[in-house]
């Protein structure tokens, strides 16, 4: 991985980083990092849903996707986190950033109810642990969360030290730092899965190896 004249940043991330983004809602945040770096081929971005499911949860997402492959950017659909690393298309891929934005297991309690954090934090965990195998050496691993109670109680920096990561820093998210970039309430709710959620007041949490 080299810094020399021609490479191009976003943030914390590098045209020349190895890039994998993980649960992409309408895929408008690898798309903005394609945009910034002007290729996406050093990028594989994927989602828990299948492409037809994205087409009913996202309809902005078609667009996206169409300038991720015009780009490059290598997509796959129904990839869960908990076993990525043993996916038919990543066990044997390495990177230099791994990337979750605002993880979330689905709306069956309420955000503060205890077993609805556990199951958020088992998540969390499981994406860790599998993100572990799949890290370069002087790769980082990023999750993007809010910050706010009861968000705070994910415990995010203890998660990683918990599956043997460790954690570098926390940097304040903003944003707007990433042009066309719409977060998503996902959810199996159609009529609201599309939809944005105020971030609030989050933090991109960083660890190594």
């Amino acid at each position: 991985m080299e810094c020399g004249e021609g490479v191009k940043w976003i943030t914390h991330y590098s045209s020349n980083h190895n890039i994998l983004l993980v649960g992409e809602g309408d895929f408008s945040f690898a798309a903005c990092l394609a945009r910034a770096f002007g290729r996406a081929t050093n990028m594989v971005a994927t989602s828990l849903d299948s492409q037809a499911e994205l087409d009913r949860k996202h309809p902005t997402a078609a667009a996206n996707l169409v300038t991720l492959k015009d780009m490059g950017c290598t997509i796959i659909h129904e990839v869960d986190v908990s076993n990525m690393s043993e996916h038919s298309r990543l066990k044997h891929k390495l990177f230099d950033r791994i990337v979750f934005n605002f993880p979330h297991a689905g709306f069956l309690f309420r955000e503060h109810d205890d077993y609805q954090i556990q199951l958020h934090q088992n998540v969390v965990r499981s994406f860790l642990l599998s993100a572990r195998k799949m890290l370069r050496v002087v790769g980082e691993v990023h999750v993007t969360h809010k910050t706010a109670y009861p968000f705070s109680k994910w415990n995010i920096k203890e998660l990683g030290e918990e599956v043997g990561l460790r954690f570098i820093g926390e940097a304040r998210f903003y944003i707007y730092e990433y042009p066309g970039y719409h977060n998503k309430r996902g959810g199996n709710d159609c009529s609201r899965s599309n939809d944005s959620f105020p971030v609030g007041e989050c933090s991109t949490f960083k660890f190594e190896i």
